[in-house]
Formats: structure tokens, sequence, C-alpha cells
């Protein structure tokens, strides 16, 4: 598939890198169909930010369709979903799970130690951020492999409603209004 990949300071390729394969029974692969570029993937672009490397693929913000669930996803969401998929990573059991704040997530960050040593404090593990925050690949690709867990940080299925208002500033509400037009034209 073709992503965009960091190579280095001011270095973002359009590369071809392999596809994602199911990991865990509660993956699922989305087909990107829409994503953005958003400012801090400039502080990523500029080296800002550390803990990247060569080869990673770039981009948090993006929207889809699911092509494949993993056999532990159980009916959250299913083949054909078009799902608009949160950068941060959540479990859903831990502390600040349970409370909604699964942006702090204590469990999805493999490499936490990095972001305690540069930040003080730990985040959750943020898809295509940096290796700071877990060094998961990013959605400026083809395709994204998603962990997909039953709580509020889990991707969000779009229904098509019969009144909508959105009220947003940036790129999330640009990105849920897009998820929904597209639900409403099919």
């Amino acid at each position: 598939m073709r992503a965009l990949v960091w190579h280095g300071k001011e270095d973002i390729r359009c590369d071809t890198v392999s596809d994602p394969r199911i990991e865990h029974p509660r993956d699922a692969i989305v087909q990107v169909t829409s994503c953005a570029i958003c400012g801090s993937d400039l502080h990523l672009f500029h080296n800002f930010i550390p803990a990247m490397l060569p080869g990673d693929i770039m981009g948090h913000e993006m929207m889809g369709e699911v092509v494949e669930v993993g056999s532990g996803v159980n009916g959250h969401i299913k083949k054909g979903d078009r799902v608009v998929v949160p950068f941060f990573l959540g479990c859903g059991k831990c502390f600040f799970c349970k409370r909604g704040m699964w942006s702090a997530c204590d469990n999805t960050n493999p490499k936490s130690y990095i972001g305690e040593a540069m930040l003080g404090e730990a985040t959750a593990g943020v898809l295509g951020y940096s290796h700071m925050t877990g060094g998961f690949a990013g959605g400026l690709a083809a395709l994204i492999l998603i962990a997909v867990m039953p709580h509020a940080g889990e991707p969000a299925r779009m229904r098509a409603p019969l009144a909508l208002a959105i009220i947003a500033v940036g790129l999330g509400g640009s990105l849920a209004l897009l998820a929904v037009v597209a639900q409403l034209v099919g």
C-alpha cells in the first residue's frame, strides 16, 4: 500500500509499505477514505517532537471503511461500517478510561517511559505520532490497523440521522461533517 512516511527532519515521502494484518482478536483494518494533516504533524515534520524513526507512517486524524475485523471484535463494528478513528488509544479498563479520560490511558502506550522522560508524564498510545506515544503506524495511508475497544474511544459508527447539527471548530468538526455526509450519500 502507499503511505506518507517520515524519513527525517523535513523529509516525508509517499512510499510503498506492507499492508497491515490482524495481530490481536480485537483488531480491525480500516481502508482510509479521508485523512487530514494536523498542525501537530508539522511538529513532526520539523522534528520538534522527539522519537520519530525513519520509516514511521504519519497521520493521526482519519476516517474510513472497515475492511476486516478480528475474531474478538464481537459486533462492535463490522466489515463495511464507516468509522471515524480517534487517534488516542484507550484500554477501557484503567482508572482514566473508566472516567472517560482515555487520552491518559495507563495501558496503551508501550513506550510510556519516553514520554515520562521528555514531558514528565506519559500519554496514552497515539496513532501515527511518535515513539514517545507508542510508535503506532498512522492513517496517512491506504489502510490502518486499529484496536476496537468497547468504550467511548472506539471508532464511531456512523448512522444516518433524521436531523443533525454539528457545532465544532477545526478538523474534528470537519471530519464529523464529512462522515455524516458520506453516510447520507451512501
